[in-house]
C-alpha cells in the first residue's frame, strides 16, 4: 500500500466575526471533515492541518472570550487531537494596544509551539511532529518534508502592523530580518528535502489578488476603497494583498529574490489572506499556481461573514511516497457559491521538485 500524507490547509476562520452571525466557522469545517456536513457535503480523511492564521475575527484586539471560543471550537474534533493542528498569526490576531506584551493572545490561545498548555490545551508532547522553534517561526518535519512556519507580525507599530491603531486589520504582510533570515537557512541547508514555506500572506504576484493595490477596487474618485481587504492609508495599503514588509523593509520582495535566484529550491509556499471564490483569478492569477519552480496555493477562507467576497473554502492536499506529484483539492463547506463538498472545476495536481519519502 502506497504510503500517503493528507494535509488540510485552512485559514481566516475570523471565529468572533461569524459566531457574531451564528455560524461557528472553524468547529463546522472540522465536524464536515469528521462526519460530512449537513448540506451534502461528504467526510474527509486527513493526517494533519494547518492553520495559516486570522483565527481572531477582531478588528480591534483578540479578547481572552474569543480565546476561550476557539479552543471550545477546535475541540469539536473527535478523531484528532488539538496538536494535529499546526498554526501561524494571521494579521487579525495581534493586539492593538500600545503596551499589550508581544503577541500575547496568540501565544495564550493559539499557541503554535505548546507554551502555554493550560489555556490552549496544546501539548507540545502530544504533537505527532516534534517542533523546533518558538511561536514566530518553527519548523518541523514529515518523511523529507521540511515545514517552515513563519507568523506574521501584525502586532508592530503602523505603518507595518496595527500596533497603535483604533480598530482595523491593517493587512500587509510583516515578518522580522530575524525570522527571515531564519527562513533562509532553513531553505539552504535542507536541500535534500521537499521544502514546505507557510506564512499567512502569500508571495507578491503568485496568486490570486496577490499583487499591488489589488485589495482594493477603485472608488471613481481617483482613490481606493475596500474589497478584498480593509483601506487603511496610513498601513501601506499597495501591499496590503502579499508578505510586503521584511525587516520594517517595504515591498521588500526579499523571499522572491530568493526564490527567483535560486528556482526549485522550495517546493510549496502555503498562505491565505485574501478571501476569494474559487474561480477568481484577479490579477489573472487562481488560487494555485506556479513560478520560480515553486507551488503557491492560497487556502483561505474558512470564514463566511469576515469580509465583502468570502466563500467559505479549504485545501486537502494528498502527498505520496515515492511521487512528487500532488493533489490539491478545494472543498466548499458551504453551498452558497456551489454544492457543499469538493468542488472539483479547482482541482489541480502540482509537481513538487523531488520526490516524497514517507
Amino acid at each position: 500500500m502506497v504510503k500517503r500524507l493528507r494535509l488540510w490547509a485552512m485559514s481566516c476562520s475570523h471565529v468572533g466575526t461569524d459566531l457574531a452571525q451564528g455560524r461557528e466557522s472553524l468547529a463546522d469545517a472540522i465536524r464536515q471533515s469528521e462526519r460530512g456536513g449537513g448540506e451534502g457535503g461528504p467526510p474527509f480523511d486527513w493526517d494533519l492541518a494547518v492553520h495559516l492564521g486570522d483565527h481572531s475575527g477582531g478588528q480591534t484586539s483578540p479578547t481572552d472570550e474569543e480565546g476561550r471560543e476557539i479552543v471550545r471550537q477546535f475541540g469539536a474534533s473527535t478523531k484528532h487531537r488539538r496538536e494535529d493542528f499546526y498554526t501561524i498569526a494571521g494579521n487579525h490576531d495581534a493586539p492593538i494596544e500600545q503596551d499589550a506584551p508581544l503577541q500575547w493572545w496568540l501565544r495564550k490561545w493559539i499557541d503554535p509551539v505548546g507554551e502555554s498548555t493550560r489555556h490552549s490545551g496544546v501539548d507540545p508532547r502530544m504533537m505527532p511532529h516534534a517542533v523546533d522553534g518558538t511561536w514566530e517561526r518553527y519548523t518541523f518535519q514529515v518523511g523529507n518534508i521540511r515545514f517552515l512556519m513563519m507568523s506574521d507580525r501584525n502586532d508592530l507599530p503602523r505603518p507595518i502592523g496595527r500596533r497603535g491603531a483604533d480598530r482595523g486589520g491593517y493587512p500587509s504582510g510583516a515578518v522580522t530580518r530575524d525570522t527571515f533570515d531564519w527562513w533562509k537557512r532553513n531553505v539552504e541547508s535542507n536541500q535534500d528535502s521537499v521544502i514546505v514555506s507557510a506564512h499567512h500572506h502569500m508571495l507578491k504576484e503568485t496568486t490570486v489578488a496577490s499583487g499591488p493595490w489589488e485589495g482594493y477596487l477603485p472608488d471613481g474618485q481617483g482613490a481606493w476603497r475596500s474589497h478584498y481587504h480593509g483601506y487603511f492609508p496610513d498601513g501601506a495599503p499597495e501591499g496590503a494583498s502579499y508578505l510586503y514588509f521584511v525587516g520594517g523593509e517595504p515591498d521588500a520582495q526579499a523571499f522572491e529574490r530568493h526564490v527567483r535566484k535560486n528556482p526549485g529550491s522550495v517546493d510549496l509556499w502555503l498562505g491565505g489572506h485574501t478571501h476569494a471564490n474559487p474561480d477568481d483569478r484577479k490579477g489573472g492569477r487562481s488560487h494555485v499556481e506556479r513560478k520560480w519552480d515553486c507551488n503557491f496555493v492560497n487556502a483561505a477562507a474558512l470564514s463566511q461573514y469576515h469580509g465583502r467576497t468570502n466563500v467559505p473554502m479549504s485545501r486537502l492536499l494528498t502527498f505520496e511516497d515515492g511521487s512528487p506529484h500532488v493533489s490539491v483539492r478545494c472543498y466548499l463547506h458551504t453551498s452558497q457559491y456551489a454544492p457543499q463538498g469538493w468542488y472539483r472545476p479547482a482541482e489541480r495536481t502540482i509537481r513538487l521538485n523531488r520526490p516524497v519519502r514517507l
